[in-house]
C-alpha cells in the first residue's frame, strides 16, 4: 500500500507542475499581447508541447493506478478529480496558445484602444487559476468556493470588452478585424476562468464529497 501511497503524490506533484506550466503560458500569452513581445509569444508556444507532454504522462499514471489497486472512496475521487483536472489544465493550455495566436496578429497593427479591461481579466483569471490549484494541494474548500465567487467578475469583464469593442466597430469600420481578435482574446480568457472554476469544484468534490455542479446556491 505504500508504493500505491506514493505513486499518489507523484500523480499530485505532476499535475500541480503542470498547473505551473499552464500559468506561465497564460501569465506570457497576455505579456506577448499587452508589450508585443515575440519572444513571450514564442515561450507560450515551447511551454505548449511541455503541457501536452505532462497531459499524457498523468493521464497513463492515474489510469493505470485505477486499473491496478482498485480504490475506493477517498482515493477513487482523487484520481477521478485528477483526471478532470488534467483535461481542463490541458484546454487552458490551448486557450492560452490562442491568446498568443491573436496576440501575434495585432503585434504589428495599431492599437484599436487603450487594453485595461483585458488585463484586468487575464490578472484575474490568473489568480483563479493559482488559489484553484492551491486550493487542491491544501484540500482547501473555502479557497476553492473563493475561486467560484470569482467568475461573476470575470464575466462582467468580458461583457464589458464586448459592449465597448462592438461600439468601436460600429463607429470606425477599419477596426473590425483588430476588434473581433480582441473579442476572442477575452472570450479565451472567459474560457479559462471557467475551466479554473471546474477546478475548484473538483477540489470541493474531492474534499467534501459534494458535486456542486449547476448549482449555484451551494457554492455560498
Amino acid at each position: 500500500m505504500m508504493h500505491f501511497r506514493e505513486e499518489l503524490e507523484e500523480l499530485q506533484s505532476k499535475l500541480l507542475e503542470m498547473g505551473g506550466l499552464v500559468e506561465a503560458a497564460i501569465h506570457n500569452s497576455v505579456d506577448a499581447l499587452v508589450e508585443r513581445d515575440e519572444d513571450k509569444a514564442k515561450e507560450v508556444l515551447w511551454t505548449e508541447a511541455q503541457i501536452n507532454q505532462k497531459e499524457i504522462e498523468i493521464d497513463d499514471l492515474a489510469t493505470r493506478l485505477l486499473a491496478l489497486f482498485q480504490p475506493m472512496a477517498r482515493d477513487l475521487r482523487f484520481l477521478t478529480s485528477v483526471i478532470k483536472m488534467n483535461s481542463d489544465l490541458e484546454r487552458m493550455g490551448d486557450l492560452a496558445v490562442n491568446i498568443t495566436e491573436g496576440a501575434l496578429r495585432l503585434m504589428n497593427e495599431p492599437s484599436v484602444k487603450p487594453l485595461v479591461d483585458i488585463p484586468k481579466m487575464a490578472g484575474l483569471a490568473e489568480t483563479m487559476v493559482h488559489r484553484a490549484l492551491d486550493a487542491f494541494a491544501k484540500r482547501d474548500a473555502e479557497l476553492a468556493r473563493q475561486v467560484l465567487l470569482s467568475d461573476d467578475e470575470v464575466d462582467r469583464l468580458r461583457d464589458a470588452v464586448y459592449d465597448e469593442l462592438l461600439l468601436f466597430m460600429q463607429e470606425e469600420r477599419t477596426t473590425i478585424n483588430r476588434s473581433v481578435s480582441l473579442l476572442f482574446i477575452a472570450q479565451n480568457l472567459e474560457r479559462i476562468a471557467d475551466h479554473a472554476t471546474n477546478i475548484a469544484e473538483d477540489v470541493l468534490f474531492l474534499v467534501k464529497g459534494i458535486d456542486v455542479r449547476h448549482h449555484a446556491e451551494t457554492r455560498e
